[in-house]
């Protein structure tokens, strides 16, 4: 097996972290929503310190990420939000997904954080697996809605009280 090292990301890496969530967006069949930059990703994580991030080497060179944020259950306190879990399909099966993902749970007990949540594809079987393998609960009675930047104005324009 070969040998791997996680350590927490830098901003030196941001090219290398942004061209990791560009293949998972191919991955998920997303190419084209992946609009941030690197310069986004520096000022939002090492800047403004929105999100942690954890990356995995493999002789010296970036083939995994944990990127999580905070999040806040009003039942619980405060949570750990993992965005994204990837290694690199040359990478897997070498317990990097795993010990990124035990990086992210050590994280969150050093820190006393009520739980770590996270979604996945529901095709995406070999993700689903880990996670049931780990002991991780698939909470099948939640749904997840959005509104996007793009809705904005239209939801202001209809709903804003306040206008």
């Amino acid at each position: 097996m070969e040998s791997h090292s996680i350590r927490l990301a830098t901003k030196e890496d941001a090219p290398a972290i942004l061209s990791l969530i560009q293949e998972l967006a191919d991955f998920e069949k997303e190419p084209q929503e992946v609009t941030i930059t690197v310069e986004t990703l520096i000022e939002d994580g090492w800047t403004k310190n929105r999100f942690i991030c954890w990356v995995a080497e493999v002789d010296s060179k970036v083939v995994g990420i944990a990127l999580c944020y905070f999040s806040y259950s009003t039942w619980k306190g405060t949570c750990l939000y993992l965005e994204d879990l990837y290694v690199q399909p040359q990478h897997r099966s070498k317990r990097i997904g795993m010990s990124l993902m035990t990086t992210c749970i050590k994280y969150a007990k050093e820190n006393n954080l009520a739980r770590v949540s996270w979604q996945a594809l529901d095709w995406n079987k070999p993700a689903i697996d880990f996670y049931e393998k780990i002991g991780a609960s698939m909470l099948n009675e939640w749904l997840n809605f959005r509104i996007f930047n793009a809705q904005f104005g239209t939801y202001l324009d209809k709903y804003d009280v306040a206008k």
